[in-house]
């Protein structure tokens, strides 16, 4: 077989989704397969797959969109809350070599540090499928990228309060009300501390869960949200700076 193409199956792979999901993504033109001939028989271009494993934000919506995911590659994959921890600490130290981040190193890596904990704190053993979280970083293209296929914070802020209606609303109480200090209801209270970093440093925050999407950036004093065509159990966050 030439190296330019690779089956299905490689492809699979390389990803972190099922055959089942590449399918799906073939069909509905989300990633188009090449049939040689008049065959079913799928390939894939080495180029296309590759392009998508660079683009991290890409290969982490993949992930959690999948519906039928697997641990996403060793390289993004924290599957409990020291290997994450460890990870933070290697984007600091890598931040610290470069002269551009020294004011503000700390501040992407709390920042991160905050979302990515989540996902263990409100998760713990009752994961709906994967557990653990995909935490990527580039920082030549001044980003990082945190997700996790968890039960979202609606689901999590419900326990809380069970009257919250949606998932709009549900972002919009994580990331304005200090809830509750007590424990086991200490929930969701650290993206008010994230809130606060990125409006008050030359930052910004893409954050969706379910069918909830928030923009925020320096200097926003009110939460843009809007609803998303595409909704998904667990957290996506990026990291701009």
């Amino acid at each position: 077989m030439a190296k330019d193409v690779i089956t299905i199956k490689e492809a699979a792979e390389m990803l972190g989704v099922s055959m089942q999901t590449l399918r799906r993504w073939d069909e509905s033109g989300k990633l188009i397969a090449i049939r040689p001939g008049k065959g079913t028989h799928r390939l894939y271009r080495t180029e296309d797959i590759t392009l998508l494993t660079t683009d991290l934000f890409s290969l982490a919506k993949m992930w959690i969109f999948s519906d039928a995911p697997k641990e996403p590659d060793s390289r993004y994959y924290c599957s409990n809350s020291g290997i994450f921890q460890f990870r933070v600490h290697a984007m600091e130290s890598e931040l610290l070599k470069l002269p551009a981040f020294e004011h503000i190193f700390s501040f992407i890596s709390s920042t991160a540090g905050e979302i990515g904990n989540n996902s263990f704190d409100h998760n713990l053993g009752s994961w709906p499928d994967i557990p653990g979280n995909f935490f990527g970083y580039d920082l030549g293209k001044r980003m990082v990228i945190i997700a996790d296929r968890g039960q979202g914070i609606l689901h999590t802020l419900r326990r809380v309060r069970p009257n919250i209606p949606d998932d709009t609303e549900a972002l919009k109480v994580s990331f304005t009300e200090v809830l509750t200090g007590r424990a086991p209801e200490h929930r969701g209270n650290g993206l008010k501390y994230v809130r606060k970093i990125i409006t008050s440093n030359p930052m910004n925050l893409v954050f969706q869960t379910g069918d909830a999407k928030l923009t925020l950036q320096q200097g926003d004093t009110s939460l843009n949200i809007e609803k998303t065509k595409d909704s998904f159990h667990g957290c996506l966050a990026l990291i701009r700076f």
